[in-house]
């Protein structure tokens, strides 16, 4: 019987978030096939990610172990996840291989695809029926919708945000975790990783955020910050913005929400004065619940908003603010 194999990546011993989501991504995947998922790790010591992966899945855990994986480098995991699938051909013919949409995964994926004769179908937003799969082109500004042909395993990976790591449900899951070693001799690693990048520390992730307040140009001077800051204080938000508002240094960058900034998919997002450019909608519209306050009738944020307010933030927010503290009692 055809499976799904999931490949996740770990960070100092944890899954990333966004391997949760491709997760999700593979179990939405398997329930329109009618096709299990199996998961692996790779790495010289994935004991930790293991387990933490047992309590996610049903199904079944791969550990792809060998010293010549740590560090990470392209030659090591094309070489270990293509005898892993040629293994798997054999005995569950897997159907799909899912990533995560990472800077590793572009490194390496599309020259594992090519070693089964595939494509890799990157930054995948949505999958329906068929399967067919959504990926945005040109920021956004448009959709491309791909079907795969020929003979599989066919190769995925899927954006950041674009599905939820909680939309499965794990209790009573209890996975099979079994060990692959893959051969690999130390010529074929011809890469020779240096000190891993450091992003700046940040003091907010947007991306796990339940709840996001985001501001706009509507706002019109920094001056008037605080007011919307007050609504996502009342809510519990995190407060978040477009780009204009950050390059002109009203909020830091690291609150930026958008196609140059973070990608979110929180359970409420609510736009205070922000028309909705696409590089902005990039970045939220895979929220669960989108409420829009612009005075613009036809700012294109209403086209993605479940709720829209047309009126004057500055009026809206203070009484949206009072009715929050009085549900909240």
């Amino acid at each position: 019987m055809s499976s799904i194999l999931v490949v996740l990546e770990d960070h100092n011993g944890r899954i990333s978030r966004v391997s949760w989501e491709a997760l999700a991504a593979a179990l939405a995947l398997g329930e329109k096939l009618g096709q299990s998922v199996t998961a692996a790790v790779l790495g010289a010591g994935t004991e930790s990610p293991a387990t933490e992966a047992q309590a996610k899945l049903a199904g079944k855990i791969i550990r792809v172990e060998h010293p010549l994986l740590a560090p990470y480098t392209s030659d090591g995991f094309t070489i270990a996840l293509k005898q892993l699938i040629d293994r798997l051909i054999r005995s569950e013919s897997p159907s799909y291989v899912v990533f995560p949409h990472t800077y590793q995964v572009r490194d390496f994926a599309p020259r594992l695809a090519t070693r089964f004769g595939q494509v890799l179908i990157s930054d995948v937003t949505a999958i329906g029926e068929g399967p067919v799969f959504t990926r945005q082109l040109l920021q956004g500004r448009l959709n491309g919708i791909h079907k795969p042909t020929g003979n599989g395993p066919y190769f995925v990976s899927v954006q950041s945000g674009a599905f939820r790591a909680d939309a499965f449900n794990s209790a009573g899951s209890a996975a099979d975790v079994i060990t692959f070693t893959p051969t690999i001799e130390p010529a074929q690693i011809r890469t020779h990783p240096g000190e891993p990048f450091r992003g700046a520390a940040q003091t907010v992730d947007l991306s796990s955020a339940q709840l996001i307040v985001g501001v706009g140009r509507g706002i019109k001077e920094a001056e008037n910050l605080p007011l919307v800051q007050a609504l996502a204080d009342a809510l519990g938000a995190e407060l978040a913005a477009s780009r204009p508002i950050c390059d002109n240094g009203w909020l830091p960058m690291e609150r930026q929400v958008g196609s140059s900034g973070q990608t979110v998919s929180p359970k409420l997002y609510m736009a205070v004065g922000i028309s909705g450019a696409i590089q902005h909608l990039v970045g939220m519209k895979g929220a669960k619940t989108i409420v829009a306050i612009n005075k613009d009738p036809n700012a294109p944020i209403f086209e993605v908003a479940d709720y829209g307010i047309v009126g004057d933030l500055f009026e809206v927010v203070p009484a949206l603010i009072e009715e929050v503290k009085k549900a909240k009692g």
